[in-house]
């Protein structure tokens, strides 16, 4: 397996923030994105003195780490003096243009915005832009659109380590891979998929794999993700030997399908986000990994970011991310691939979960030293 660097959260946020080339914050009439195709929209811009107010629109908090993105957001604006205005959507595009119209219509001087359709939510970027308000597309890329700056993750890499990983592992030739995708509206899903298959498609040239099942599961659910695990089983006869599940959600949701037959803890499973339920698969046996993207950074960039367009101020950032209108500029954050190896030099040093909670109602055997 590749290497990885294991980066904590302290460490990933100065990465971040030190970068080497900047978005504009510009003049009151500048191009607003830094990057190639945006339009010219009149930007309000707050006085030295003034406080910020944030709109953080989201799509849902049904996940743990959306809770814990909802809560970051929230205290990194608090600690630096803005106010914030949080609505979730639940998965609803309408709901969530309806949403960001009603925080415009409230004063906001930015909005941050973690899209459930990367491509309805253009039309909220455009209504910011008729406003004058900037806006930061979080986590998830808002595509053909002026979106001003672009706070995530190495989206296409966290498909890459899933693969690896499970390539790396599976100790079979040919082997048997079932790819379960994330929601097929949500860009983070295509990008994580590109990435699986940058790793895969070569071992399958090869012969080293083969793809019985490559599928999407709908609004990232772990019932959909059960049912496409469930189809492989039956079209394969059981023969599977690996999950490259995109998240941890669908990740238990492919381990629910795979116990029915006898086989979870047999066939490997990825996953992402680093839930707590997940860390207590792993160490039971049932989950291989998972991809942890410390959400403090992520969420203390995107604030900060936000507070500095909001006052016209320069936003550092060294990467682009094409949205199919303009190169947007990025900061994207380092990853890490957790398995029950690492566990306590990962997520519980930089205090994401703690030992004893992951560790709550498993055998002693199965807790890490």
């Amino acid at each position: 397996m590749r290497a990885m660097k294991i980066m904590t959260a302290a460490a990933a946020l100065l990465s971040a923030l030190t970068l080497s080339a900047c978005v504009s914050g510009g003049s009151p009439n500048s191009n607003a994105g830094g990057g190639t195709g945006g339009a010219t929209y009149t930007r309000k811009t707050k006085g030295a003195g003034e406080r910020v107010k944030i709109g953080f629109s989201m799509d849902t908090v049904k996940e743990e780490r959306w809770q814990r993105d909802r809560e970051l957001v929230a205290k990194r604006a608090a600690e630096l003096g803005a106010d914030v205005l949080i609505d979730v959507a639940n998965g609803d595009d309408r709901v969530q243009i309806n949403q960001a119209e009603n925080m415009l219509t409230k004063g906001i001087d930015v909005l941050i915005v973690a899209p459930h359709n990367g491509v309805a939510a253009a039309a909220i970027v455009e209504s910011a832009h008729r406003q004058g308000v900037p806006v930061v597309s979080y986590d998830r890329l808002i595509r053909n659109s002026d979106v001003d700056l672009y706070v995530s993750s190495q989206v296409v890499k966290i498909g890459e380590m899933q693969a690896q990983y499970l390539l790396d592992h599976v100790g079979k030739k040919p082997a048997n891979f079932v790819i379960v995708g994330g929601s097929p509206t949500d860009n983070n899903a295509l990008l994580l998929h590109k990435g699986q298959m940058n790793v895969l498609q070569p071992a399958i040239d090869r012969g080293d794999v083969k793809i019985v099942k490559d599928d999407y599961a709908k609004e990232w659910l772990a019932e959909e993700a059960l049912k496409i695990v469930e189809n492989a089983l039956t079209q394969s006869n059981n023969k599977v030997d690996a999950v490259v599940a995109s998240n941890d959600g669908t990740a238990r949701g492919a381990i629910s399908a795979l116990d029915q037959q006898g086989l979870a803890g047999k066939v490997l499973v990825s996953g992402q986000d680093a839930d707590l339920a997940s860390m207590k698969e792993i160490l039971k046996g049932r989950q291989t990994m998972t991809v942890y993207k410390p959400i403090k950074p992520l969420a203390d960039a995107a604030v900060d970011a936000a507070i500095k367009l909001a006052r016209g101020e320069a936003v550092a950032t060294r990467e682009t991310v094409n949205n199919d209108r303009k190169d947007v500029p990025s900061i994207l954050l380092d990853l890490v691939a957790v398995d029950k190896n690492n566990i306590p030099a990962t997520v519980v040093k930089d205090g994401y979960h703690t030992l004893e909670r992951i560790c709550e109602g498993l055998p002693a055997d199965k807790c890490p030293k």
